[in-house]
């Protein structure tokens, strides 16, 4: 297999989209991807972009993705959040997600930010156990997610 890492580009949008379906899916929450196309697109590649992408690419196929963004903290300063990395189940096991994350590490030193953080549900255990591979990665279980839909 030759896998290239690379930015993603508008063009990848629909098949981010549908990783992104795959992964509500095996979240059982399918329903809870309202995003619609043409925002997403303008959200990454409009005049303000808010997300940034890497995509896993074999023969010019999207088959995986990690998605990103940065936050600040008032006590760490600029971080990479990690809002999703997703490799397509039939590409799972063959490194892909670990080329991605690594590239997430690159990025985020180059941009001299303080850390990569991200959530993981409790109960995914192959998404536990790979990020349990990274010396250093800590898992906090103090800190209840809150959110408040407005739209």
């Amino acid at each position: 297999m030759s896998i290239q890492i690379r930015r993603a580009k508008e063009s990848d949008c629909k098949s981010i989209m549908n990783l992104i379906r795959e992964l509500a899916d095996y979240e059982k929450a399918p329903e809870e991807v309202t995003v619609e196309f043409e925002h997403f697109v303008e959200s990454g590649f409009g005049k303000n972009p808010v997300w940034h992408a890497f995509v896993a690419d074999l023969d010019n196929c999207v088959i995986g993705f990690a998605l990103y963004y940065i936050r600040y903290s008032t006590w760490k300063g600029q971080r990479m959040y990690l809002e999703d990395i997703l490799v397509t189940n039939s590409h799972r096991g063959n490194g892909v997600g670990k080329l991605l994350f690594d590239q997430l590490i690159i990025e985020a030193g180059e941009k001299k930010l303080s850390g990569i953080v991200w959530q993981v549900l409790d109960w995914n255990e192959p998404a536990i156990n790979f990020y349990k591979k990274y010396d250093g990665v800590k898992f906090d279980n103090e800190w209840v997610n809150c959110s408040l839909p407005i739209l």
